[in-house]
């Protein structure tokens, strides 16, 4: 029975429509993954027995490495069409990336084709949606877009969503762990390290609480370690978490370095006004909590109080009613 519906479903002119639809779409998914002008390696053989002897960690570490490599080759065919055009398009999703944690130089090129790739397995899964449901050729326009639109639109949106989800829990996590980075960054000051040492210092201690801050400023340190020009690794560190607090923080240390005052100075000045901040915004939370609490008093408690108080009061007027209009 099953075997029948599906052959009168593949035979009707929606079912032929669907079948061409997706014969079209893998034929294009097969040029587009294909290498039509790959040359055979005649020690491709000799290599793969090696590998397939080679074991341990360090065969499967080099295997893992061959498979991305060939990955990103294949990418790199279609990064006209995987990355933006313009250069400040690139920046700007560069830095997407980087705040929402994904610091590969093929990141960019990786979520649009995340994006192409689950937006095509969503229109697969429309058209067979669309083949299967009942209905077949009596369905309106609407009803026949529908089962295919929105697997398709889920697909290619669940890469955006993602990306903006890490991209808002690791700002709020390095907001909520910069006053104390400052904190411990004024002590080392003061016990004579110098802002590079108190930078990875403090890395090391946020690692267990705030590791995306802590991650951050490794990167800092890292960065001043190799040679990179400091005013030029701190501006970068502000960009790179998006924040405002850190955006000025990374102003303070630069003009304390180019008018030669004490930098532990201005840490422990901004890191006054960074607590005071942090007290003013949990009284804002404080304040805003009745305002919050009042919809649930209003709907959990007076509803219940009006039974209880006006509930006797109409059962007895029903029951007067009731035995007036009965009474002759």
């Amino acid at each position: 029975m099953m075997i029948d519906t599906l052959v009168e479903g593949l035979t009707s002119p929606l079912g032929l429509t669907i079948v061409l639809g997706v014969s079209g779409l893998t034929a294009i998914l097969l040029v587009l993954t294909g290498d039509r002008n790959k040359v055979v390696d005649p020690y491709s053989k000799v290599r793969a027995a090696r590998e397939n002897a080679g074991r341990g960690a360090a065969a499967r570490r080099l295997s893992r490495e061959t498979e991305q490599n060939d990955l990103q080759k294949k990418l790199d065919r279609y990064k006209k069409f995987l990355e933006p055009a313009s250069k400040e398009d690139k920046e700007a999703a560069r830095m997407e990336m980087i705040q929402a944690g994904y610091y590969g130089k093929t990141a960019v090129r990786d979520f649009h084709a995340a994006k192409f790739v689950l937006g095509m397995a969503g229109l697969l899964i429309g058209l067979l949606l669309l083949l299967f449901l009942p209905g077949g050729e009596d369905r309106s326009m609407l009803m026949m877009a529908l089962p295919v639109m929105v697997p398709t639109l889920v697909g290619y949106y669940i890469p955006i969503y993602w990306i903006n989800k890490r991209k808002a829990e690791r700002q709020e996590q390095i907001s909520r762990g910069f006053p104390d980075a400052l904190d411990m960054l004024l002590i080392c000051a003061e016990a004579g390290q110098s802002l590079d040492q108190a930078i990875a210092r403090v890395a090391k201690e946020l690692s267990a609480g705030y590791p995306a801050l802590a991650e951050e400023m490794e990167t800092v340190a890292l960065e001043t370690k190799a040679g990179k020009d400091r005013f030029e690794v701190l501006k970068s560190f502000g960009e790179r978490c998006g924040n405002a607090d850190i955006r000025s923080f990374v102003t303070v240390m630069i003009q304390s370095a180019t008018y030669g005052t004490s930098v532990s100075d201005a840490l422990r000045v901004y890191a006054a006004e960074m607590r005071d901040k942090r007290v003013t915004l949990a009284e804002e939370k404080a304040n805003v909590l009745p305002t919050k609490l009042t919809l649930g008093t209003m709907m959990f408690t007076v509803p219940p109080l009006l039974i209880i108080l006006v509930g006797p009061s109409v059962a007895g007027m029903m029951e007067v009613f009731s035995s007036g209009s009965v009474t002759p």
